[in-house]
Protein backbone atom coordinates (compact mmCIF):
# COMPACT_ATOMS: atom_id res chain seq x y z
CA UNK A 1 0.00 0.00 0.00
CA UNK A 2 1.49 3.49 -1.28
CA UNK A 3 0.63 6.34 0.58
CA UNK A 4 -0.41 9.19 -1.16
CA UNK A 5 -0.41 12.70 -0.11
CA UNK A 6 -2.58 15.66 -2.36
CA UNK A 7 -1.33 19.26 -2.26
CA UNK A 8 -3.17 21.76 -4.45
CA UNK A 9 -3.78 25.57 -2.74
CA UNK A 10 -7.48 25.14 -3.65
CA UNK A 11 -9.35 23.01 -0.91
CA UNK A 12 -11.78 21.84 -3.21
CA UNK A 13 -9.47 21.18 -6.04
CA UNK A 14 -7.32 18.72 -3.03
CA UNK A 15 -10.71 16.99 -2.21
CA UNK A 16 -11.66 16.23 -5.48
CA UNK A 17 -8.25 15.04 -6.77
CA UNK A 18 -8.13 12.73 -3.32
CA UNK A 19 -12.03 11.76 -3.98
CA UNK A 20 -11.02 10.19 -7.76
CA UNK A 21 -8.18 8.44 -6.38
CA UNK A 22 -9.97 6.94 -3.52
CA UNK A 23 -12.31 5.72 -5.78
CA UNK A 24 -10.15 4.33 -7.79
CA UNK A 25 -8.93 2.23 -5.33
CA UNK A 26 -6.12 4.23 -4.25
CA UNK A 27 -5.26 5.45 -0.17
CA UNK A 28 -4.82 9.34 0.24
CA UNK A 29 -3.47 9.66 3.65
CA UNK A 30 -4.42 13.73 3.37
CA UNK A 31 -5.39 16.51 1.22
CA UNK A 32 -3.50 19.46 2.06
CA UNK A 33 -3.58 23.42 0.72
CA UNK A 34 -0.10 24.14 1.53
CA UNK A 35 3.72 22.37 1.16
CA UNK A 36 4.32 22.79 5.06
CA UNK A 37 1.17 21.07 5.59
CA UNK A 38 1.76 18.12 3.11
CA UNK A 39 5.40 17.62 4.48
CA UNK A 40 4.20 17.63 8.32
CA UNK A 41 2.19 14.71 6.90
CA UNK A 42 4.93 13.31 5.33
CA UNK A 43 6.79 12.75 8.93
CA UNK A 44 5.41 9.42 9.66
CA UNK A 45 6.14 7.85 6.06
CA UNK A 46 9.52 7.52 4.00
CA UNK A 47 7.97 5.86 1.17
CA UNK A 48 4.66 7.53 -0.89
CA UNK A 49 3.78 9.88 -3.70
CA UNK A 50 2.85 13.44 -3.33
CA UNK A 51 0.17 14.76 -6.00
CA UNK A 52 0.45 18.73 -6.15
CA UNK A 53 0.10 22.00 -8.60
CA UNK A 54 2.80 23.33 -9.37
CA UNK A 55 2.29 26.67 -7.42
CA UNK A 56 0.99 25.82 -3.66
CA UNK A 57 0.07 28.58 -0.91
CA UNK A 58 3.61 28.94 0.70
CA UNK A 59 6.21 27.18 -2.04
CA UNK A 60 6.35 25.62 -5.58
CA UNK A 61 6.49 21.83 -6.14
CA UNK A 62 10.33 22.11 -6.86
CA UNK A 63 10.60 23.52 -3.40
CA UNK A 64 8.47 20.62 -2.05
CA UNK A 65 10.31 17.95 -3.68
CA UNK A 66 13.83 19.01 -2.36
CA UNK A 67 12.51 18.68 1.45
CA UNK A 68 10.99 14.99 0.77
CA UNK A 69 12.42 11.81 2.30
CA UNK A 70 14.42 9.98 -0.32
CA UNK A 71 11.91 6.77 -0.99
CA UNK A 72 8.93 10.05 -2.07
CA UNK A 73 8.06 10.72 -5.53
CA UNK A 74 6.13 13.42 -7.20
CA UNK A 75 3.16 13.48 -9.58
CA UNK A 76 2.78 17.73 -10.68
CA UNK A 77 -0.41 18.91 -12.26
CA UNK A 78 0.12 21.96 -14.06
CA UNK A 79 -0.75 24.31 -16.89
CA UNK A 80 1.68 23.16 -20.24
CA UNK A 81 3.35 26.85 -19.42
CA UNK A 82 4.57 25.56 -15.86
CA UNK A 83 5.07 22.37 -16.94
CA UNK A 84 8.21 23.29 -18.90
CA UNK A 85 9.73 25.09 -15.60
CA UNK A 86 9.53 21.88 -14.20
CA UNK A 87 13.49 21.24 -14.06
CA UNK A 88 13.74 18.48 -11.52
CA UNK A 89 14.92 14.92 -12.83
CA UNK A 90 12.12 12.34 -11.15
CA UNK A 91 9.23 14.58 -11.51
CA UNK A 92 6.61 13.07 -13.13
CA UNK A 93 3.97 15.85 -14.43
CA UNK A 94 0.49 16.11 -16.12
CA UNK A 95 -0.73 18.95 -18.05
CA UNK A 96 -4.17 20.65 -17.17
CA UNK A 97 -7.00 20.15 -18.10
CA UNK A 98 -6.43 17.16 -16.32
CA UNK A 99 -8.17 13.88 -17.83
CA UNK A 100 -9.35 11.34 -14.90
CA UNK A 101 -7.76 8.26 -16.79
CA UNK A 102 -4.49 9.87 -17.32
CA UNK A 103 -4.39 10.39 -13.33
CA UNK A 104 -5.22 6.91 -12.49
CA UNK A 105 -2.85 5.03 -14.97
CA UNK A 106 0.13 7.53 -13.61
CA UNK A 107 -0.75 7.19 -10.20
CA UNK A 108 -0.44 3.70 -10.75
CA UNK A 109 2.36 3.26 -12.69
CA UNK A 110 4.03 4.85 -10.02
CA UNK A 111 2.65 2.81 -6.99
CA UNK A 112 3.92 -0.18 -8.79
CA UNK A 113 7.14 1.40 -9.31
CA UNK A 114 7.35 2.00 -5.48
CA UNK A 115 6.01 -1.52 -4.54
CA UNK A 116 8.34 -3.37 -7.14
CA UNK A 117 11.45 -1.21 -5.38
CA UNK A 118 10.39 -2.01 -1.71
CA UNK A 119 9.82 -5.90 -2.39
CA UNK A 120 13.46 -5.60 -4.07
CA UNK A 121 14.71 -4.07 -1.23
CA UNK A 122 13.33 -6.82 0.94
CA UNK A 123 14.73 -9.84 -1.21
CA UNK A 124 18.18 -7.72 -1.06
CA UNK A 125 20.51 -10.15 0.88
CA UNK A 126 21.36 -8.90 4.23
CA UNK A 127 24.73 -8.16 5.36
CA UNK A 128 26.00 -10.45 8.32
CA UNK A 129 27.58 -8.79 11.15
CA UNK A 130 30.93 -9.70 13.17
CA UNK A 131 29.04 -11.69 16.14
CA UNK A 132 26.66 -13.61 13.95
CA UNK A 133 29.63 -14.35 11.61
CA UNK A 134 31.99 -15.23 14.17
CA UNK A 135 29.22 -17.48 15.74
CA UNK A 136 28.50 -19.25 12.40
CA UNK A 137 32.29 -19.98 11.91
CA UNK A 138 32.52 -21.48 15.90
CA UNK A 139 29.60 -23.80 14.82
CA UNK A 140 31.27 -24.71 11.94
CA UNK A 141 34.64 -25.45 14.05
CA UNK A 142 32.49 -26.96 16.37
CA UNK A 143 30.74 -29.17 13.81
CA UNK A 144 34.44 -30.28 12.30
CA UNK A 145 35.92 -31.56 14.96
CA UNK A 146 33.18 -33.64 16.96
CA UNK A 147 31.36 -34.89 13.62
CA UNK A 148 34.42 -35.15 11.64
CA UNK A 149 32.48 -33.14 9.14
CA UNK A 150 34.41 -30.75 6.17
CA UNK A 151 33.98 -27.39 6.29
CA UNK A 152 31.11 -27.95 3.26
CA UNK A 153 29.59 -30.46 4.58
CA UNK A 154 28.93 -28.41 8.61
CA UNK A 155 28.11 -25.22 6.13
CA UNK A 156 25.15 -27.47 4.56
CA UNK A 157 24.00 -28.97 7.66
CA UNK A 158 23.84 -25.34 9.63
CA UNK A 159 21.71 -24.38 6.32
CA UNK A 160 19.68 -27.45 6.27
CA UNK A 161 19.05 -26.99 9.93
CA UNK A 162 18.22 -23.19 9.63
CA UNK A 163 15.61 -24.13 6.95
CA UNK A 164 14.32 -27.13 8.53
CA UNK A 165 13.65 -25.05 11.94
CA UNK A 166 12.74 -21.18 10.19
CA UNK A 167 14.99 -19.27 11.71
CA UNK A 168 18.55 -17.53 10.22
CA UNK A 169 22.01 -19.29 9.89
CA UNK A 170 23.69 -17.52 12.65
CA UNK A 171 20.43 -17.97 15.25
CA UNK A 172 20.56 -21.94 13.99
CA UNK A 173 24.12 -21.98 14.43
CA UNK A 174 23.80 -20.17 18.20
CA UNK A 175 21.40 -23.13 19.05
CA UNK A 176 24.03 -25.69 17.79
CA UNK A 177 26.77 -24.31 19.48
CA UNK A 178 24.22 -24.65 22.82
CA UNK A 179 23.67 -27.88 22.74
CA UNK A 180 27.29 -29.33 22.00
CA UNK A 181 28.68 -27.66 24.50
CA UNK A 182 26.61 -29.64 26.76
Amino acid sequence: MTNIIVAFPKPENAKSIRNVLVRNGFTVTAACTTGAQALSQLEDYNEGIVVCSFRLVDMVCMELYDCLPKGMEMLVVASPNFIGEVDREGIVCLSMPLKVNELISTVGMMTQSQERRKRKRRQAPRERGEKDQEAIRQAKELLMGRNRMSEDDAHRYLQKCSMDSGTNMAETARMVLAAMRY
